[in-house]
């Protein structure tokens, strides 16, 4: 009787990685492979189009730490990290207790809220362009309407406001994906807890720290690791509003790799630059990792 078991144990498995097979060679061909290439083209000094290149070893590191708009592009990368983590993360989690409540309109409002996450980044660096106009933007309209001449300035144009003017269009586009996790994670915490809450003599202060933030902990993981790593990824809306400029004021890390690689012909450069992007990436995803490995084992 062992026998036949064991052979069709086999056989299921055989059948498993066949149905597998697929779906790993797309992910090697498209995921391992590029990864594995990008990181040897690291250790080279390859411009990105001739057929030969030397090997530099580490040198390509040592070129970023002795590189200063790599440091600037850093720190710009660190603050932008912290601003648009932070704001739209609370900010969503307001929203969401807000919309959870018996407040009029949720669905309108929901809507609002919500539709800045699914604008192409193009559009919504267009948006913003246009706001920030120092001719003719809304904002500089705004405040000339209103006698506060002094207040309108070249936003994306002058070393001092261009990042922040580019973290406040980052802060509208991403409030709405934290406020959706929440709200569902929301729908899910038993009304009967704050039920029994309000008989005990809690108030609202204390039923939220009590039972609502401990009842969005998952949440609370996947909303920050993702907003994290995506804040270290941050590319496409620097490139679309400012190019990195003025001068260096708003370059960051995927800016700066992007540059190297497709404009400066310093592929194995740039490359080394993507390769610190992702293991700090990934470095940030681990605790979210762990944590969710721990809820499943229990």
């Amino acid at each position: 009787m062992g026998v036949p078991a064991r052979r069709k144990t086999r056989h299921g498995g055989l059948v498993a990685w066949a149905f597998a097979l697929p779906a790993l060679l797309v992910y090697f061909a498209f995921l391992v492979y590029p990864a594995l290439s990008s990181l040897w083209f690291s250790f080279t000094d390859w411009d990105g189009l001739s057929a030969g290149y030397n090997v530099v070893g580490l040198g390509n590191y040592a070129d970023m730490a002795a590189d200063p708009v790599v440091r600037q592009a850093a720190v710009n990368n660190l603050i932008w990290a912290v601003v648009t983590v932070v704001v739209p993360v609370v900010a969503g989690l307001a929203l969401a207790v807000v919309l959870n409540g018996t407040v009029r309109g949720k669905p309108f409002l929901r809507l609002i809220f919500y539709t800045p996450a699914v604008l192409p980044l193009v559009s919504v660096a267009s948006i913003w362009g246009w706001l920030y106009n120092p001719q003719y933007g809304a904002i500089n309209a705004a405040l000339r309407a209103v006698g506060l001449d002094s207040l309108a300035q070249p936003w994306l144009g002058q070393d001092s406001t261009a990042l922040g003017a580019t973290m406040v269009a980052a802060i509208w586009l991403r409030v709405g994906f934290p406020m959706l996790l929440y709200l569902a994670a929301l729908q899910s915490i038993s009304p009967d807890l704050y039920e029994a809450a309000t008989v005990d003599g809690a108030g609202k202060w204390q039923q939220f720290w009590h039972i609502t933030m401990p009842g969005l902990r998952p949440a609370h993981y996947v909303v920050i690791a993702l907003s994290v790593i995506d804040s270290f990824k941050v590319f496409d809306l620097i490139y679309a509003m400012t190019y990195g400029g003025p001068g260096t004021a708003t370059q960051v890390m995927g800016t700066w790799m992007y540059f190297n690689v497709f404009q400066y012909n310093q592929a194995g450069y740039g490359t080394a630059i993507a390769v610190v992007i992702t293991v700090v990436a990934i470095a940030v995803s681990i605790p979210y990792v762990r944590s969710q490995t721990k809820e499943h084992a229990v």
